[in-house]
């Protein structure tokens, strides 16, 4: 939790800030964020190539008992991954350039359901998506150090 005192409390209830050292501490906290963001829900993972957003989502998939985590994979080339027969849905944007190309996914069919879907580089079509989310932003610091900051909108 961010000790900021140039914050607010009801800032301080959405958002939380975590540092990881390892692809197994970010496994860790994808476990710790299900105890405080439970579905339906819909994350929006942002930061580089690279930095662990997939790592974290084997950590929520694990522990909504939708799979293992190395059966978590990333959906780049084929889009979106399902896990858990529909508790968690992994979609992968970063392919997409047009507007067009994203509605044909049929996102508003996973956003009605029960379930936690988790979007990679959804910030590149913010008017497609529901303006309620939370945005997970993963930073490296290190070759292995991240930080994580996860805020509700």
């Amino acid at each position: 939790m961010s000790n900021d005192p140039g914050k607010n409390q009801e800032d301080e209830d959405r958002m939380h800030e975590f540092t990881t050292l390892s692809g197994a501490d970010t496994i860790e906290v994808g476990r710790q964020l299900v105890r405080v963001l439970k579905p339906p829900q819909l994350l929006i993972l942002r930061g580089d190539l690279g930095t662990g957003k997939t790592t974290l989502v084997k950590g929520i998939a694990q522990a909504l008992d939708a799979a293992e985590a190395d059966e978590v994979t990333s959906p780049t080339f084929t889009l979106i991954h399902e896990y858990g027969e529909g508790r968690v849905y992994h979609v992968d944007l970063y392919r997409l350039d047009e507007p067009r190309e994203v509605a044909t996914l049929g996102l508003e069919e996973i956003f009605d359901r029960d379930s936690m879907v988790l979007i990679e580089w959804g910030e590149r079509f913010p008017r497609l998506l529901p303006a309620n989310r939370t945005e997970i932003r993963i930073r490296p610091v290190g070759e292995d150090e991240r930080e994580i900051e996860v805020r509700q909108t």
